[in-house]
């Protein structure tokens, strides 16, 4: 326990001290200036900045490398797969469009022949998390796993990160999603991993909720991609009920609404809007007495 708050800490220190300095300085590319580059409106069309994520992805990850209670092997799969999936974000956050959305749209361009920023994401975080799955091993000692562990390790971890994202889409929801979904982690196998992103994600919950920032790719594919590799140190019965649990959440996203689901569920609705700015209210003019009576 006393591991994983110290882990918390530093990676809530690490998350504040790295976003306030972005914010104070927000990078420039290509000649123009850094609030442009990463500004964007959100659901309100009001401004935010996408700079908490990797804000999240620098904290998170320095707070890896100083975290104790990792091998050197779960240590480097965990740098891997949190700075990695970020990179990875941050590069649709900035070149992507809206023209192709989901899996289905990224895969129909590129039949097309149209290499989307999407499908290189896509297809690079399911790179990294094969990869990350494969220095991690499956046991405590962190030794090499079967061709079968690797494979479902890395189909988690990608799956996780590719998820994550798709709860990104109304304040403080990716994080709470994120938190709710860690915290059983962090009293598991997988708690050094976890430590470190979870008290960065809270560290920035405060910002998101307050509509001033958001994670974006960067920011909801690297705390999914490294909760999906701490519910790698799960057994094998555990790892193929994350694993079915995430593909049917990632198939369902193509034709369902989670906004929709969550916005109709008296439950999640709740705990959607904990902390968040009511949302604004439809306005009806007025009508006539006679006219309202027809």
């Amino acid at each position: 326990m006393f591991k994983l708050i110290v882990g918390a800490t530093l990676g809530a220190a690490a998350a504040r001290a790295a976003y306030t300095a972005l914010t104070n300085r927000p990078p420039g590319l290509n000649g123009l200036p850094g609030k442009e580059v990463w500004g964007r409106t959100n659901h309100r069309g009001e401004p935010v900045t996408l700079l908490e994520g990797p804000a999240f992805v620098a904290g998170s990850t320095a707070a890896t490398l100083l975290a104790r209670g990792m091998s050197s092997r779960v240590r480097t799969a965990a740098l891997l797969a949190g700075a990695g999936s970020g990179l990875l974000g941050a590069y649709d956050d900035l070149a992507g469009s809206a023209s192709s959305r989901g899996f289905k749209g990224h895969l129909s361009a590129l039949a097309r022949g149209e290499v989307t920023s999407g499908a290189v994401k896509l297809l690079g975080i399911g790179a990294t998390g094969l990869v990350a799955a494969a220095i991690a091993g499956t046991s405590a000692r962190s030794k090499p796993g079967a061709l079968a562990d690797v494979a479902i390790n890395g189909a988690i971890i990608a799956g996780a990160a590719n998820l994550m994202n798709l709860f990104d889409l109304r304040p403080g929801r990716a994080i709470k999603v994120g938190l709710l979904t860690g915290s059983p982690l962090a009293l598991g196998a997988g708690a050094a991993i976890v430590a470190a992103p979870l008290g960065a994600a809270a560290a920035l919950l405060p910002d998101d909720l307050a509509e001033q920032a958001m994670l974006g790719d960067a920011g909801a594919n690297a705390l999914g991609a490294l909760l999906g590799l701490s519910a790698t140190r799960l057994g094998r019965g555990p790892r193929l009920g994350v694993l079915a649990g995430l593909i049917a959440l990632n198939a369902a996203s193509e034709k369902v609404s989670f906004t929709k689901v969550i916005r109709e569920n008296p439950a999640l609705n709740w705990l959607d809007m904990l902390g968040r700015r009511p949302a604004e209210p439809v306005f009806v003019p007025e009508q006539p007495v006679a006219d309202a009576a027809k």
